[in-house]
């Protein structure tokens, strides 16, 4: 069995029941309490116009199975805040405890801590989706977007959820990592286009692979770069081809501060000030 269908059997072992992992009731209450955000729509805030600065979305999420364990310095809450503060156009934040340290609770600790500061930055809810059920945990918790992996899903089924999605409110990120993937997240209708620079199967990078893929991306789609920037160079190549955004995660993730490297991070990808 390889690591994508462990976690693909564990995500159907929480479906059954029927239970949001990390997610104390008192959270939810408080973000239901918040009502809708009145924000940008989400591939708004992600297109760039030629010549303008590689958006950066920043990533909370406390350990990887091809990191291990990252910093627990700071809180989702706390460290969403830190990410907004520094300029980070889009938090995602990673919804899987077993594989990635994670849950909806943190979900919902960084909606609450934007809310409180007046931050605007919208959040990803970052899983391996296979259940509409899982789309209605994210917005529950504050999501404003959500992950859907073309790998994993069937065509109709990405389709279905794509569906569902945008019906309660959030924007489908299509992950794909494959030219045919690419093609199944455009049939689906998809707004926002992520390449994976990483092999889900093997946990290899290739960053021509992640190029190659995101140049045909059409326009008025909204390509991001997905894994494997750990380096202002490395965001500076980016910004140079064809995405409108990139995420950045276990590079933040390594550092108790992050505020200083995201933010040579930014100038890298062409931000000012």
């Amino acid at each position: 069995m390889s690591l994508l269908d462990e976690i693909l059997a564990r995500k159907r072992a929480e479906l059954a029941s029927g239970r949001a992992p990390g997610l104390a009731p008192e959270l939810a209450d408080a973000v239901a309490r918040l009502g809708p955000r009145a924000i940008p729509r989400v591939e708004a805030i992600l297109a760039r116009r030629a010549g303008a600065p590689l958006r950066l979305m920043a990533e909370v999420k406390f350990a990887s199975p091809s990191a291990g364990s990252l910093s627990r310095k700071l809180d989702a809450g706390e460290r969403a805040l830190a990410y907004a503060a520094a300029g980070a156009s889009l938090v995602s934040v990673l919804c899987d405890a077993t594989f990635f340290g994670g849950g909806y609770g943190d979900l919902a600790r960084a909606r609450l801590a934007l809310e409180a500061t007046g931050r605007a930055a919208p959040i990803l809810a970052k899983e391996f989706v296979v259940d509409p059920l899982q789309l209605d945990w994210a917005r529950a918790c504050g999501a404003d977007a959500a992950l859907l992996i073309a790998r994993v899903l069937p065509p109709r089924v990405l389709v279905d959820l794509s569906n569902h999605a945008r019906a309660i409110g959030l924007e489908p990120l299509v992950e794909v990592s494959t030219e045919a993937e690419r093609d199944a997240a455009l049939e689906a209708g998809a707004r926002v286009v992520g390449v994976n620079a990483r092999d889900l199967d093997t946990l290899e990078m290739d960053a021509d692979r992640a190029a190659r893929i995101l140049a045909g991306v059409p326009s008025g789609c909204v390509a991001v770069h997905l894994s494997g920037l750990a380096s202002p160079a490395a965001v500076q190549e980016v910004a140079r081809g064809r995405a409108d955004a990139a995420l950045i995660g276990e590079a933040l993730m390594r550092e108790d501060d992050p505020g200083p490297l995201l933010g040579s991070m930014l100038s890298a990808a062409g931000w000012s000030g």
